[in-house]
């Protein structure tokens, strides 16, 4: 099979540096084209982007011309890493003019029409492309979104206790990732010796798009999920790993502790059974330590693919009370908006 041909818009900053180097060994993808802002434009990659992943830049890319975010690309898919307040019109732009579009970016993420995907949780979400080109009048292309990172970890926990047992009410506090805010990000002597209880937009996106993925497609509509969540957003002093405090009251009555670690140890789903490229073995890793997860430890599970779960237990105010972890920069950007091109991929969406 060769290759698709992609893009990457945003590639010179944080996210898009993980899609440079998530996709540099990719057995179904090739980087044919990276675009950025005006101020990056017509430089070779090396020398428009202060490379901030750990490992070193992929030759593959150091002499690649950065171009502009136009629809003149030579690829056939695009991965947006565009900040939201951009991302917008230039992902329709590249979507009318026949690319497919899998965006990171929170630009699109509510529309009525467009599929906002896990690939463990909502797969057959993707039904509603047909419409949405049908809609805006497009002929080829389409865009679909992956959720905000401490969203995608959420909702993975949350997915087979909602299938299971049903849930009524969320709380979940958050301990976010300086990767999180982009590079420079948060000034040192902000986060040094402190917390910072606020991130701009955070809280309404883990209220609402959990409801948008656990929900049903109902013809050509979806149909939110009816359970209430509270989020408190923090950010903190750690590298990469958001981490979540989080406590569920359930539909079902009667259920105990063994009943919860069975279910979330037990979760696998479509990427899993097509053995997507990208898609873990264990897309849930259930620890049994009272003291993990931690981000240090644990965030690259999976290659940074699975979510984390540990103590479980009861929770007097609520049923149950968990923390959950994952990876920000690769399960909750780059790397879920490459799964989701993946079953698109094996669904034939992107022929």
């Amino acid at each position: 099979m060769s290759k698709l041909r992609v893009g990457i818009l945003g590639a010179t900053g944080m996210v898009g540096q993980q899609f440079v180097q998530l996709l540099q060994y990719h057995p179904w993808f090739e980087i044919t084209a990276l675009a950025a802002s005006d101020r990056s434009e017509g430089r070779p990659y090396h020398q428009a982007c202060r490379w901030v992943i750990s490992s070193e830049m992929p030759s593959a890319v150091r002499e690649m011309v950065v171009e502009s975010c136009e629809p003149e690309l030579e690829c056939d898919l695009v991965f947006s890493a565009l900040p939201s307040n951009v991302a917008g019109p230039v992902e329709e732009q590249f979507a009318e003019a026949g690319y497919f579009v899998s965006s990171n970016a929170s630009a699109h993420r509510m529309d009525a029409d467009v599929p906002l995907l896990i690939p463990e949780v909502n797969p057959e979400h993707i039904g509603v492309i047909e419409p949405q080109r049908r809609k805006r009048g497009w002929k080829r292309g389409f865009i679909v979104t992956n959720p905000n990172c401490s969203t995608v970890a959420l909702v993975m926990a949350l997915k087979p206790l909602a299938d299971q047992f049903g849930i009524r009410q969320v709380s979940v506090v958050t301990m976010q990732a300086l990767s999180g805010a982009g590079y420079p990000g948060v000034p040192s002597l902000d986060i040094l010796d402190n917390v910072i209880p606020y991130i701009g937009g955070e809280e309404a996106k883990v209220e609402s798009e959990p409801l948008k993925l656990l929900g049903q497609l109902a013809g050509e509509a979806f149909r939110p999920a009816e359970f209430a969540i509270s989020a408190q957003c923090n950010r903190v002093a750690v590298r990469d790993g958001h981490f979540e405090a989080v406590s569920v009251r359930l539909e079902r009555p009667g259920v105990a502790v063994e009943h919860i670690l069975e279910a979330m140890a037990g979760f696998r789903a479509l990427p899993q059974e097509l053995n997507l490229p990208s898609a873990p073995q264990r897309p849930l890793v259930v620890r049994p330590e009272q003291d993990r997860p931690q981000p240090s430890y644990d965030r690259d599970e999976g290659k940074g693919m699975s979510v984390v779960v540990g103590r479980v237990r009861p929770c007097p105010v609520m049923d149950f009370k968990f923390m959950v972890l994952g990876h920000n920069t690769i399960r909750g950007a780059a790397g879920a908006a490459i799964l989701n091109a993946e079953l698109l991929q094996a669904k034939g969406y992107l022929e």
